[in-house]
């Protein structure tokens, strides 16, 4: 059964996950939510303003007092910027799963702290939530992120064909999961 505890910081040895705040808006148009690429790849709208930016964050911390609601803002340890985002975006009660999402800023890509991230989201779901399985999914044009959920241990499950529509072409979706006992089995 799972146990929800809502979004609680986390840290890393680079990063603090933590509740969005309305400060981080300026790290959120600068790093990520105004670039279209980034965007793009993570299926969701550009913001290019601050007023847009507000909006997307009275969404977020609005959904906090929700203790099923988990979302967490990325923070450099180093810089204390708000580089990127990383939430359970959908939890299956009933199923005993979550699905994990995540967009890291491109100055900040390639540097091994969407990996940090979501090897720390993954044992919050197992160890706080009490999950079963935690999948996790990406577009197949994604090499980076696809390495990411390599990096993190998840086994592919399938791929689902021409399932996104991007600029003109067909894009799949391909799929992974991680069990609770193949969690345990890596500690």
């Amino acid at each position: 059964m799972l146990t929800h505890v809502g979004t609680n910081n986390i840290e890393t040895e680079r990063l603090i996950l933590r509740k969005f705040k309305y400060t981080d808006d300026e790290a959120m148009l600068k790093y990520w939510v105004a670039d279209e690429k980034i965007q793009s790849l993570y299926s969701e709208p550009v913001y290019s303003t601050k007023e847009e930016v507000k909006g997307l964050l009275d969404k977020y911390i609005g959904s906090y007092d929700k203790n099923d609601y988990y979302r967490w803002a990325v923070v450099e340890k180093k810089s204390g910027e708000c580089i990127g985002q990383i939430a359970y975006f959908l939890v299956d009660n009933k199923n005993h799963f979550a699905e994990i999402e995540y967009c890291i800023g491109s100055d900040f890509q390639c540097k091994g702290y969407a990996t940090e991230a979501t090897k720390a989201v993954i044992a919050y779901g197992f160890n706080k939530m009490n999950l079963h399985k935690v999948q996790i999914c990406t577009k197949t044009i994604n090499k980076p992120s696809k390495r990411v959920i390599e990096k993190c241990g998840f086994t592919y499950e399938g791929t689902l064909r021409d399932y996104f529509y991007m600029d003109g072409e067909y894009v799949g979706r391909l799929y992974f999961s991680m069990l609770r006992t193949e969690f345990e089995s890596k500690l």
